[in-house]
């Protein structure tokens, strides 16, 4: 299998803000203020994509179901930051399950040599365009300096037009 046949099978498009590859599968009917009450999509990365770094205001389950194993980069609000590791092998500290607290910067790339990666995501509330953040390279590198390598790798070369890009 590769990721061109997840493309097909599962009907993914690019995601124009983060990057990589999804599908939304369930959007709660019952509502929590503006949002529905959860969502969920598949989520495919590639080693030509990564997640770019960004916040959401609402909590964010990862699913890790099959492929390669991805890095995933949380910057937190005290100056701390971290990088799990999402993918099959338990027995050696990856998980197939990674919760994102809301307000967190987050992204994700393939470790290296990996082909794809096919996850999914949770959220509740459910996502909506306007509680998504994308992050801003100077931003980021300035206040997490020790994630300098990664924050680079993982945001554009020069923030996207329109969309917020502070801390």
């Amino acid at each position: 299998m590769t990721a061109t046949d997840l493309i097909a099978l599962f009907s993914l498009e690019p995601h124009v803000q983060e990057g990589g590859y999804f599908r939304e599968t369930y959007r709660s009917k019952q509502n929590f203020g503006a949002s529905s009450l959860s969502t969920a999509i598949y989520y495919l990365l590639t080693p030509t994509t990564r997640s770019l770094m960004h916040r959401l205001r609402s909590d964010e389950v990862y699913h890790f179901y099959l492929g390669d194993p991805i890095e995933h980069l949380q910057l937190c609000p005290d100056g701390t930051g971290r990088v799990e590791v999402l993918g099959p092998d338990l027995l050696n500290g990856q998980k197939v399950q990674l919760v994102v607290p809301a307000g967190i910067w987050q992204g994700s790339r393939l470790k290296a040599g990996g082909q794809w990666a096919l996850l999914g995501t949770t959220m509740a509330p459910g996502f909506i365009i306007d509680e998504f953040e994308l992050g801003g390279r100077k931003a980021l590198t300035e206040s997490w300096p020790k994630f300098d390598e990664i924050i680079r790798n993982l945001t554009p070369d020069e923030p996207s037009k329109g969309g917020p890009t502070s801390s």
